[in-house]
């Protein structure tokens, strides 16, 4: 187990160009040692050029890399005692199950004793105990990346388990069960782990700490509520929740930022930068009835998702997404939706004033 420090880390694939391009840029960041993590955004975004990096199958144009405070920045792969599990099942089919397991301990020359134990117990862990005689090559695609994220759970002496995207081609019902075994293992064994995706339901349910990035740039890191009550910026409003959060363009008219056409309005700061102004608001804060501004509108749109309904709603060329209690409205029908000011967020030039 390890903290690992990201020290002044960025990365360019080319970095002797004249004006050159950042698949990451500039971060300074503390991983806690036994937490676990997630890299969320988009494809394309930087994640796994963050995780390579760290697993050392990437040498960063510019930083440190510290586990526990000692440089491994230039060491391969092998020399940072990391487990690493990806997206496509790394196993070999020409073993059993038990052997693709224990594999990794053999390396190590445990004892046999022990590498049947352990091997058992994750085996367990995983369901995977009724197949450990099986060839690797018999089993299902999903079977195939359980044995994979098995062969990374195993040892008990690792600085990290970097998980890159490995839950893509497991059926739903089994994803939620596989994130509740490794929170329980991180848990148990305080293995530092790191969870790569661009799924926020597996982000949010996963990890303690969430960083979420953008075209190379961490814009907001921090824990699931943190992220879902005050989003730093609007992608990360967008990115996190579903459906997305409600931004709509506002003006400053005196003391208040109101929304044309609606009556919507928030306290405006006494400092205030140039730049559009939105005000933000998630669908799961607004109601049918209670206290705080009301807004009448028509229904224009109902998504149905058993106890709740996604209803969208339509005033004066302006949209709003409101989560209800199914069979609370009708399509076409004029409804009025309360939002209590504490849930208002004042946004400019995409990024939250706080």
């Amino acid at each position: 187990m390890a903290e690992i420090h990201l020290q002044q880390l960025a990365h360019s694939y080319a970095p002797d160009a004249a004006d050159p391009a950042y698949a990451l840029k500039p971060i300074d960041m503390v991983w806690q040692d036994g937490q676990t993590y997630a890299l969320l955004g988009p494809s394309g975004c930087g994640k796994s050029t963050m995780l390579n990096i760290i697993s050392g199958l990437l040498k960063p144009s510019h930083g440190r890399v510290l586990f526990d405070g000692r440089d491994v920045t230039a060491l391969d792969t092998g020399r940072r005692n990391i487990a690493q599990v990806f997206q496509v099942p790394v196993i070999y089919t020409s073993m059993t199950v038990a052997e693709n397991l224990a594999f990794p301990l053999l390396c190590r020359k445990m004892p046999q004793a022990q590498i049947k134990k352990r091997v058992e117990d994750i085996a367990e862990r995983l369901g995977l105990a009724a197949q450990l005689r099986r060839r690797a090559n018999a089993l299902t695609a999903d079977q195939k990346q359980l044995v994979s994220l098995g062969r990374g759970l195993v040892r008990e002496d690792v600085s990290a388990i970097l998980l890159d995207e490995p839950l893509t081609v497991i059926d739903p019902q089994m994803k939620f069960e596989l994130r509740r075994i490794l929170k329980q293992i991180n848990e148990e064994f305080k293995l530092t782990m790191v969870l790569v995706t661009h799924d926020q339901d597996e982000a949010m349910t996963f990890a303690r700490t969430i960083v979420v990035m953008n075209h190379g740039e961490v814009v907001q890191s921090g824990g699931p509520n943190e992220l879902f009550e005050a989003p730093a910026t609007r992608h990360v409003g967008y990115f996190i929740g579903a459906p997305a959060m409600n931004f709509l363009p506002a003006t400053r008219e005196g003391n208040e930022i109101r929304v044309p056409g609606l009556d919507l309005s928030c306290r405006a700061p006494r400092e205030l930068a140039k730049g559009p102004l939105e005000i933000g608001f998630r669908p799961e804060k607004v109601e049918l009835t209670g206290p705080g501004q009301s807004i009448r509108g028509v229904v224009s749109r109902i998504w149905f998702e058993g106890l709740e309904e996604i209803v969208e709603v339509t005033r004066g060329g302006q949209t709003i997404r409101a989560r209800l209690p199914a069979g609370s409205c009708r399509h076409g029908s004029e409804i009025c939706l309360t939002i209590p000011e504490a849930g208002l967020r004042l946004y400019q030039n995409g990024r939250i004033v706080t």
